[in-house]
């Protein structure tokens, strides 16, 4: 049971149109959004966010791997349910959404960009040059390091707000590792 409403009909006037937009795109809107939606400015912030980083240089399949990498590390079913179905329907399969979730890849250069981004989390981007070193070894330019780091931002504000509030999945649920 959530801690906060989700009924989206008495969420503030100032977020049902992006209610609407939500509603739209996803074909319903998930109970994150409704959730979010109590701070028309935490949800404008949060779709902005989703729109401009899934038409960034990364790509949606390496923003949704790093997402259920995120996810699983600080335990938030929700963001993992979600990114996994988002991953797939991204290109990835689910042998890789799965490995994803901790943090590996086959790939070297989706392997050093989940590392990089759990690092983050891990050790509160207390980094140092090697970090930064290993990405640019694989091809990864200031564009995409930036990136990372606003995925991982990202998906901690929205890790913490399914967890905190304890939003109800409404994806297919994927078990934690």
């Amino acid at each position: 049971m959530s801690r906060i409403n989700l009924e989206t009909r008495t969420a503030p006037t100032a977020s049902q149109p992006l209610l609407a937009q939500i509603h739209q795109a996803f074909g319903a809107t998930p109970n994150m959004f409704k959730a979010v939606s109590n701070s028309p400015a935490a949800l404008q912030s949060m779709w902005a966010a989703f729109g401009a980083l899934g038409k960034g240089s990364l790509g949606s399949k390496l923003g949704e791997q790093i997402a259920v990498a995120i996810a699983n590390r600080n335990r938030c079913e929700y963001c993992l349910a979600a990114h996994t179905v988002f991953g797939q329907k991204a290109g990835a399969t689910a042998a890789e959404m799965a490995s994803a979730q901790s943090g590996q890849s086959e790939d070297a250069r989706t392997a050093a960009g989940l590392r990089f981004a759990l690092k983050v989390v891990e050790q509160r981007a207390q980094l140092d040059d090697a970090d930064v070193a290993e990405l640019r070894s694989v091809g990864f330019g200031d564009e995409q390091i930036v990136e990372i780091l606003a995925h991982v931002a990202l998906n901690l504000f929205t890790n913490y707000i399914n967890v905190a509030l304890d939003v109800p999945v409404d994806f297919p649920k994927v078990a934690l590792k």
